[in-house]
């Protein structure tokens, strides 16, 4: 799904390039950053295949860029799901840029590409419990929690994790967003 080149106000949001590896692995080598990711923190190779996986049309994930000095700071899930017409949409950034709202802000640009390019019917967005900045950018999205689901994560340790699970219809996009 090739979403192009989208920008905000402050972002670009664009398809990975191989030599962006290196900024990826930055923060997703970070425990703090990838507490909350199943896989745990990445290794070099990692970091290089999820970029290389993650380029032209099979993509489903997107660098984010800082607009004013064009550095990669982050990256957007941005993908099918099970159902028609319906996405899923997470985010990961460097535990520098946390706290300045760029994961609301490209979250917000991919909610209306999704909705008003792609005509998509419902986007999903899912986090731990514990991950309270995570399921607060969602509300800020105007997302809402459908579901608690208990114990549905094996983690590598082999405890479990619980997950929110949220989402945005269409209908509610425009009606939020009259555009």
């Amino acid at each position: 799904m090739p979403i192009g080149h989208i920008e905000t106000q402050r972002l670009r949001i664009r398809s990975f390039q191989r030599n962006d590896w290196q900024a990826v692995y930055d923060y997703t080598s970070d425990p703090t950053v990838h507490e909350y990711i199943p896989e745990g923190p990445f290794t070099s190779e990692q970091a290089k295949a999820f970029v290389a996986d993650n380029m032209g049309e099979k993509a489903r994930a997107f660098a984010v860029l800082l607009k004013s000095d064009d550095m990669l700071v982050g990256h957007m899930v941005f993908h099918p799901w099970f159902a028609p017409q319906t996405y899923e949409i997470g985010w990961t950034f460097n535990r520098a840029y946390h706290g300045q709202g760029y994961a609301t802000e490209a979250a917000m640009a991919l909610l209306q590409y999704g909705f008003e390019a792609l005509h998509l019917h419902r986007i999903i967005a899912t986090c731990q419990p514990e991950n309270v900045a995570s399921w607060r950018v969602m509300e800020k999205l105007g997302m809402r929690r459908e579901a608690h689901f208990r114990k549905c994560i094996r983690r590598p340790d082999n405890r479990w994790w619980d997950e929110y699970f949220y989402a945005l219809l269409e209908e509610e996009w425009f009606k939020a967003n009259k555009t």
